[in-house]
């Protein structure tokens, strides 16, 4: 007798989206798939991406997965998306995107985001009344700049969608957001869970915003059945349920079981987030994002724009493979004999720098090496992660381990350098991509509800987290009483920023 319970779980990122097939009745991840997206740049800070692009990956990504799990996709009992946070879709009142989505590390919108921070009474005044300080990345400088820079089609906007609000719309024909992704907008309540209104009207008195929100569920409610025509696209059950979903980081919480107070989950990847549950808003410094979670409670969360994607231009600067680079930075001592990379860019949150560039700063004749600027960009990236857990430690988050996802956390040189520069033990969950686990792991807690309205998602994490414990790598006391020199050198330059 099969008694398996499979759901799917869609991770649609800035790089790509990844797609997963979960049992959750014994917690195995059955199969994996993945399709790549392209991005629109341009030297003034524009990031944007074709919104059909996530369309087609996630057909893509899903038939892979499937194949690759060796399972009939009618078994398929419920899905959920989770997507990059920030972005804007908007749509006509057809139900077409009008103009390409602006992304979460698009810095185009400075000038009107300093603008809409000046109307709140700066940052203080911003996190009084939203509890967040509003960033260059949020939803909301996206808005004034549509409604500057293309008035005629500003006229037309029927939805404000985020991205994983658009791939539900996708899916299920509603237009509905989730807690955790729309407290990422800057036209968020934090503290009430509700959309400010009147942020919106100072955009645009006539209203169109307004009208245009979507309508607000909590993370156990589901968005409604999936639309036949949809199933047959992903090649699943036209019965599937669709899950709340929420954003990457919200679900990649649920992924590494990050559901109660005590973890702190780091995510190496082309940024560098960290966060920690909840039970109440945090809210106390602007370069904390206190978000809501997508398992009801706050998620207080800061994010480095520059990471691997810092790591990835040195390397592709000295022309070296991974592995060379890797074997190259565990040459260099710790401090790098004084080289110090302030890795900012594409700007930066945290530290709230948008219009600041990077800096090789300390060279000398002697230290000028290879071995020592692979290292330098290593602990600059993770320089400013402990910068940003010493303000999540000062908002009174305790945290007895790290878990470690993305890119980078497949390197035991970086692992052991956060180890030492965050001093507390890592280690990596078995299944890296976690957001997309913990979209299926969402599916699966959504549907159970249906029947259950007790079921469990902490049963559910446990059951379907697991770590792996061959990765676990523990501070050492030498090595990080020798980084507490480099990183008050970091600090000190940083101070001259």
């Amino acid at each position: 007798m099969n008694t398996a319970a499979l759901y799917l779980g869609l991770d649609c990122g800035t790089q790509g989206t990844k797609a997963l097939i979960l049992d959750s009745h014994s917690g195995a991840v059955l199969g994996l798939g993945a399709a790549a997206h392209s991005l629109i740049s341009g030297a003034n800070g524009r990031r944007e991406q074709d919104p059909g692009q996530w369309l087609q990956a996630c057909i893509s990504a899903t038939h892979q997965a499937l194949q690759a799990a060796g399972v009939d996709g009618r078994e398929i009992l419920g899905l959920a998306v989770s997507g990059q946070q920030h972005g804007l879709v908007l749509l006509d009142d057809q139900g077409q995107v009008l103009r390409p989505a602006k992304l979460w590390c698009d810095t185009e919108t400075v000038a009107e985001n300093q603008r809409l921070l000046d109307h709140l009474g700066g940052e203080q005044g911003s996190l009084e009344r939203l509890g967040i300080a509003l960033a260059p990345g949020y939803t909301l400088s996206k808005l004034l700049w549509t409604r500057e820079q293309h008035p005629a089609l500003f006229q037309r906007i029927a939805h404000i969608l985020l991205p994983h609000d658009y791939l539900n719309f996708w899916l299920t024909g509603r237009c509905c957001s989730e807690y955790g992704d729309a407290s990422g907008t800057g036209y968020f309540n934090v503290r009430r869970r509700d959309w400010d209104r009147a942020l919106l009207a100072h955009i645009d008195p006539e209203g169109r915003l307004e009208r245009a929100l979507p309508e607000l569920i909590q993370a156990q409610q589901p968005v409604g059945p999936i639309l036949p025509q949809m199933a047959g696209l992903l090649g699943i059950n036209p019965q599937a349920l669709v899950a709340s979903g929420g954003g990457d980081n919200m679900l990649g919480a649920i992924g590494t079981g990050n559901i109660e107070p005590g973890i702190i989950t780091l995510s190496l990847g082309s940024s560098g987030t960290l966060y920690a549950y909840a039970e109440q808003p945090l809210v106390s410094h602007a370069s904390v994002a206190s978000f809501c979670s997508s398992s009801g409670g706050w998620l207080p969360l800061i994010c480095t724009m520059n990471l691997t994607n810092a790591t990835t231009l040195v390397r592709q600067l000295l022309e070296l493979d991974l592995d060379s680079f890797n074997r190259l930075a565990g040459q260099a001592p710790i401090g790098a004999e004084g080289l110090c990379l302030l890795p900012f860019f594409n700007g930066e949150r945290v530290p709230a720098l948008p219009q600041a560039r990077g800096n090789l700063l300390g060279m000398t004749l002697d230290n000028l090496t290879q071995a020592n600027l692979c290292r330098a960009v290593l602990e600059g990236t993770t320089f400013g992660l402990r910068y940003g857990l010493d303000l999540l430690r000062a908002n009174g988050l305790q945290s007895q381990s790290i878990r470690l996802i993305g890119g980078g956390s497949k390197s035991p040189l970086w692992r052991q350098m956060v180890a030492d520069i965050m001093h507390t033990p890592v280690i990596c969950t078995r299944e890296a991509e976690a957001a997309a686990l913990g979209a299926a792991i969402q599916a699966a807690w959504c549907h159970g509800r249906q029947t259950d309205p007790a079921f469990s998602l902490a049963q559910l994490c446990e059951r379907c987290v697991s770590l792996d414990l061959d990765s676990q790598t523990w501070p050492q006391a030498e090595q990080v009483k020798a980084y507490e020199p480099a990183y008050a050198r970091y600090q000190q330059h940083l101070a001259t920023l």
